[in-house]
This record gives C-alpha cells, structure tokens and sequence, in this order.
C-alpha cells in the first residue's frame, strides 16, 4: 500500500485540473497537493490522514509566524470549501514547527499533543448546495470522458499509422516498376545485314569497270561506221 507521501508525489506529475478534480472526489494526496500549492507562498506544507471521517490536517512551517492560527485557519477553511472533497466534512487543523520527515505523525500527535503542537482547531466544512454537486459530477465525468478520449484517439492514430504504411508498402513495387518502366530507353534497330568483306567490293568494282569499257567500245563502232 502506497503512503501519502507516495501518494502525493504520483499525484504532482499530473496536471492541476486533473489533481483538483481528484481533490474533489476525496483523494487526500490530491487535497494536499492543491493546499501545499495555494500555501506555497506563506511557506506552509502540510500532510494529511483521512482516519473514521475526520481528515486530519498538520501543517508546518519554519517559524511560529507563518503558522498564526486565525489567518491560517481561515485560509484553509477557504481552499477545503473551494475543493469540496466528497465525503469529507470535518477536518481537524494542527500545526507544529517544521521536523524531519515522520510518516506516523499522527501517533506521535495523539500521544503528546501538548508538546507536539502550536495549536489545533477543529473546522466543519458546508455541504455544497445542489448546482455545486451537480458541477462537481460534471467536472468527475468530464475528466473520465476525457481520459477516455484520449485513449480512443491514440488508438485510432496508431490503426490509421498502421494501414498507411501497408497501403504505402504495397504501393511501392508497381511505383518502382513504372519508374524503371520509364526511365528505361529504347533499344535501337539492329542492322542485320552481313557486311561486304573487301574481296567482294573489288569484284564489284572490277565487273562494273569492264561493263563500262565494253560500253565505250560499242559506242565507239557505231560512231566510226557512220
């Protein structure tokens, strides 16, 4: 079982509307939280027990000044009814110079209160009227659908990250594909005639040259016959 100190340092990570709506349904690390918050600049911390309805409230500070019972005792009443917390109404206020950190106060406390303490008040807390229940019901289930939200559209980015990439990854090859498709040239026409070899060009050459001597010798005849 964590203690309240635990208990309390869990809760500081958390942001304030969420600890001040934890307040409101009675969490005690919640509770100290939000009084070591809005005491924070008269130098005052505090630590708390809920113990058979009665939420016991020791708050300390460093000279006996700080811890002046009425202006205290009304700052507190005043955060205590700005929370609300559920199921809590009486709370019992002690103060005591600061002291290394004891997590059974309370024992201590109650064995020796005279010694112990600087002064203690008991305080009853109003019950919030019907629209001030009515908003601390709403801001309980606005902070669950909240959370709630919140997980369902994670969710549903990591589904839709997931069936981006598949669609990506099939899409891939027919795109390299078309690419190598596209980039690729032509090949060019192939002349697949045989080449003439040297010996044949000359017989060529050497049959065309007689053809036009022969040729010469005939026209030569009919001139001189005329």
């Amino acid at each position: 079982m964590l203690s309240v100190n635990q208990l309390q340092q869990k809760a500081m990570v958390q942001p304030v509307d969420d600890i001040f709506v934890q307040a409101s349904l009675g969490s005690v690390a919640a509770i100290i939280q939000v009084l070591n918050e809005r005491l924070a600049d008269c130098g005052v911390r505090t630590r708390a027990v809920f113990v058979d309805g009665l939420l016991n409230l020791l708050c300390e500070a460093p000279t006996p000044e700080q811890l002046e019972q009425s202006a205290l005792v009304d700052r507190v009443r005043q955060i205590l009814q700005e929370i609300s917390p559920r199921n809590i109404n009486r709370v019992r206020i002690n103060s005591r110079i600061v002291r290394e950190q004891q997590l059974l106060w309370l024992e201590e406390v109650n064995r020796d209160r005279k010694n112990q303490l600087l002064w203690s008040e008991d305080i009853t807390l109003t019950k919030p009227n019907f629209f001030q229940d009515k908003i601390a019901n709403r801001l309980s289930g606005q902070f669950i659908l909240g959370a709630i939200a919140g997980i369902s559209l994670t969710l549903l980015t990591l589904a839709l990250s997931g069936l981006i990439s598949n669609l990506l990854n099939l899409q891939a090859p027919d795109r390299l594909q078309a690419s190598i498709n596209e980039t690729s040239p032509e090949p060019s026409p192939v002349d697949t005639r045989t080449p003439k070899s040297p010996l044949a060009k000359s017989k060529e050459a050497f049959a065309k040259a007689v053809r036009l001597a022969q040729d010469a010798n005939a026209a030569g005849k009919i001139a001189r016959s005329r």
